[in-house]
């Protein structure tokens, strides 16, 4: 088994996501977007920490906190703290999938289309996970050893089929 690429159940999948929609417990569009704001609020407070320690003006530094305090509430609302790791987990998935991102926009506008699209898909990937820990296809602390079985979906077809930017 490929453990760098985890598969899923086809029917546990499915199963999960009824579950998840009955009594409208989750909105994926939404979380979407909630997930693109914590990626940038993390990049916030990282910009904010580098331009602080560049600058020697300690008010960027204060303003980490409260750009901190808004990026723990949005993150909130997509990972429960008290499932172990994941919160970290959800946290720096994001934050390395954001990144990855970054690098492969600016490699793409060097025209070094190849190497960005290396950056694009390690993005995808890392984010891809985030949502399968977020929809708790996976235990975070057991990324290795899940079962292949009948038809097999990687992380970024979780993503591909579930999650729909576009659905308003």
């Amino acid at each position: 088994m490929d453990t760098k690429s985890p598969t899923y159940k086809l029917e546990d999948i499915l199963k999960k996501v009824e579950e998840l929609k009955k009594g409208g417990a989750i909105d994926l569009s939404a979380e979407e977007d909630l997930s693109i704001a914590v990626m940038n609020l993390v990049s916030l407070e990282e910009h904010l920490f580098f331009t602080g320690e560049k600058t020697g003006n300690a008010k960027y530094f204060d303003f980490i906190n409260q750009v901190r305090e808004i990026r723990k509430a949005t993150l909130a609302k997509l990972i429960d703290r008290h499932l172990g790791e994941t919160w970290c987990i959800g946290k720096h998935l994001l934050a390395a999938s954001m990144r990855l991102m970054e690098v492969g926009t600016k490699l793409q506008g060097d025209s070094k289309k190849t190497e960005a699209k290396e950056m694009f898909d390690k993005s995808y990937s890392l984010y891809s996970l985030f949502w399968a820990v977020r929809l708790k296809l996976v235990d975070a602390e057991k990324f290795k050893g899940i079962a292949a079985s009948d038809k097999p979906w990687t992380a970024q077809d979780i993503v591909a089929k579930l999650v729909n930017c576009c659905d308003e």
